[in-house]
This record gives structure tokens, sequence and C-alpha cells, in this order.
């Protein structure tokens, strides 16, 4: 490729992030561009692992996801992303964004895929460190940050380790909006992850997030509303005060599925499990166990508390819903390269 290096195949890893303040809504769809700015915890458990492998001899892009074909909606969404990639790395080497081979895709992710547990966010972040490299296109952590964006907003988190804050950005520029890892202030959380329901959820974040957006009338507030609460969160992270962090993740995670109940069809992702998991939670508190829900788009919870609490936790969580999975995770790291031979973002 005139002026830059030879696609080649590349592998990264990246975990998925939980948000402590929630991303739910965009300004600007095509862009991924968010209503407002929002703060997460990556985690150090269940990663994607993506490999990206440019093939002359392929006439369009081909995926596998967990060893299968990728659908038609997963494969699009892949190659309209390195689509996006190639483009750039054309564009940085001078050369044809036609003249780049199309690629195999072949991502694992070690947590169930669709089903609100933040499996985009990590494969979306590993295919974006795995898809740079392989086309070279050279990157820095925020400009990767804002690329996996465009491949699933929240993705843009994972590029990062640890607690970390996506900056909305202003207006329709499309650099400015991408995530940041916050000052360490010593605080440490953990997470229980309670898989309640580990298949596909029946609405699409998508489709739901923009249906919230178009009909709900709680929206507006929300977008109002969300920019305080995540400057609060701020202030009880640098404090290390965790009974405020998880007063404000367990709000702010209920409200924003109260606006998707407020959308015309209603957007509903509680099942009765998770009804039984959020009254477990606040029993538990009663019981004088630190301990705070929140939730994504899906029926599953997640219990913020503090690592020396968490084997508690989660043992009361197994003992209310024998036979689920429930993964323990504390922080983890950001995004790396793992072939050829590289470090994170």
């Amino acid at each position: 490729m005139p002026g830059g290096a030879a696609p080649r195949p590349a592998t990264a890893r990246a975990h998925p992030n939980i948000a402590l303040i929630k991303y739910w809504g965009k300004r600007d769809e095509a862009l991924q561009l968010p209503a407002t700015g929002s703060l997460s915890l990556t985690l150090g458990i269940a990663p994607t692992t993506t490999t990206v492998t440019p093939d002359g001899s392929l006439a369009a892009d081909a995926g596998l996801l967990g060893g299968e074909p990728m659908s038609a909606t997963e494969l699009g969404r892949v190659s309209r992303f390195l689509d996006l990639v190639r483009a750039r790395a054309a564009a940085a080497a001078g050369a044809d964004p036609a003249d780049l081979p199309r690629a195999r895709v072949d991502s694992v992710n070690e947590i169930p895929t669709g089903a609100g547990l933040a499996s985009s966010a990590s494969g979306f972040a590993a295919l974006t460190l795995a898809a740079a490299a392989a086309y070279g296109l050279p990157l820095t952590g925020a400009q990767a940050s804002a690329l996996a964006r465009r491949g699933s907003g929240s993705a843009c988190r994972s590029i990062f380790g640890s607690l970390v804050e996506w900056l909305p950005g202003a207006g329709a520029e499309d650099a400015a909006s991408h995530a940041v890892p916050l000052p360490d202030s010593g605080v440490r959380l953990a997470l229980v992850v309670a898989v309640l329901s580990p298949g596909r959820k029946k609405i699409d974040s998508r489709e739901a997030m923009r249906r919230t957006v178009a009909t709900s009338p709680s929206f507006p507030a929300w977008v109002e509303s969300t920019p305080r609460e995540l400057a609060a969160m701020k202030e009880a992270i640098a404090a290390a005060d965790l009974p405020r962090i998880g007063e404000l993740a367990e709000s702010n995670a209920l409200r924003m599925h109260a606006t998707m109940l407020g959308a015309i069809p209603p957007v509903r992702y509680f099942a009765p499990a998770t009804i039984a998991a959020l009254d477990l939670v606040e029993r538990l508190r009663a019981e004088g166990l630190g301990a705070w829900a929140t939730m994504d788009a899906g029926p599953n919870v997640k219990v913020l508390c503090a690592p020396a609490d968490a084997e508690a936790v989660a043992a009361a969580v197994r003992g209310a819903f024998p036979g689920i999975d429930v993964l323990v995770s504390g922080h983890g790291p950001g995004a790396r390269l793992t072939s050829p031979a590289g470090g994170g973002a």
C-alpha cells in the first residue's frame, strides 16, 4: 500500500464495561454521538478476542462469532465499521480504499451476546484495535476511543481500563466525543453480575434507544438531569465514597429504565427474576451489607459493592437464584493488541 504498511492479520482483546452513569440516547445516530456523557467501570472478566485477517481473495467481508457465521445484521455492522477503518487507513497512506482487501473477522465473546451484558462494547473495542493494526492505521487512545464509538457507543469506554468517563462532545464534531480514564482516587469497586437470562433480548439496544428518544416524555428530563448525576458521581469517586457511588448508580439505572417504560410502545426489559433480584439487593442493604443494583438494556442485574463484600453478595445471589451464572469482577484493563505484539491503545 503506497505510504503505509501492507495489511496483515491482527488480534486484540477488550473487556466489557458496565456504566455507573448510563448512556441512553443519541443526539446524532449516524455518528453515534450521545445525548449526555456517561461513566463506567471496565471489568476484569469475560473479554472479547477478535482477529482481523485481510484477504485479497475475498469479494466481501466474512465473519464468525463464537465459531458460527455472523448473522446478516451482525456482519453488516462489522463490514460498515471495517469500511470506515479502511477509508481512514487509505487516507493516511495516500491510497485508494478500494485497493484495500476485505477481511475475515473471527470474534469470541466470553459473556453472552446481546443480553445486556456489554458484549457489543468489548466486541467493537477489540475490533477497533485489531482492524486498525491489520490495515496499518495508527491511533492514539482518544482516536481509538472515538473510532470504537462509531461501531457501538459504549465501546469507546472499553478502550480504557478501570473507571472511565465518556465525553459527549458538542454539535456534530466526531473526534471530540471519546472516553478518558478517570484519575485514580484509590476507590476500589466490585461488581457481582447475576446472569438471570443469558439469551438475546427481544428488543436490541439501538431500537430501544431510538424509540425512547422519539416517544418517551421522560427523555428530555433524562437529558437535563444526567449531567448533574455525572458530576456528583465524579465527586463521589474522587472522595472514595462507596455508599454515594452506589446510591447514584442505582438511581441512574432505574431512571434509565423509567424513560424506556414511557416510550410508545413501552420498552420493558424487566423479568420476574429482575424484580426479585432488585428486592434481594434492597434486603441485603437493610441487613447491613453495602450493595447497590445497576442494570443495562436487558433483564440481568449487576450488584455494586466493596471487593471485600463481593463473595458474600455472590453467595446471596446464588442462594436466591440456584443454577444461574454469577460472575464477580473488579477493575479490569483497557483494550490491547495481542498479535502483532503491542500494548494498549
